[in-house]
């Protein structure tokens, strides 16, 4: 895929010790109810080692902030029941959620990854906006 073809399908990205964490996200109506106070949006993630050593995302800490500048932290173990092993030049995806009572917010946040010499380092995931329309 080409960079270009990159950039439009993942408009956010950040770049950490030559991993890559590219981020699309989208509003779902249908998972949504507003005059609950209920909007939900999902996240596609990709992340690719550029490096030259093999990764493993072992933890996530995400920020999430609310319309009205309430954050909420979620830290927890890999992603989606998951601790990728991943190899140099390959890449890990992976599709997550999120519910907010407000229709706009933020996320960001960073994974702690180790590589195959055991150095444990954080990546930043990229901050996106999150829109009901």
């Amino acid at each position: 895929m080409s960079v270009d073809a990159l950039a439009m399908l993942f408009p956010n990205v950040a770049v950490t010790r030559d991993i890559a964490v590219r981020v699309a996200v989208s509003y779902l109506a249908e998972q949504s109810d507003p005059a609950s106070d209920r909007w939900f949006w999902s996240y596609h993630i990709r992340i690719e080692n550029g490096s030259d050593k093999a990764v493993q995302l072992l933890s996530r800490c995400w920020t999430i902030t609310d319309g009205r500048g309430h954050v909420h932290e979620v830290i927890g173990e890999g992603v989606v029941g998951e601790m990728p092993l991943i190899a140099p030049d390959a890449s890990f995806d992976y599709v997550s959620g999120c519910p907010l009572d407000t229709p706009t917010g933020t996320m960001t946040g960073s994974y702690r990854m180790v590589d195959e010499n055991g150095s444990a380092f954080d990546v930043t995931i990229p901050r996106f906006q999150l829109t009901s329309g």
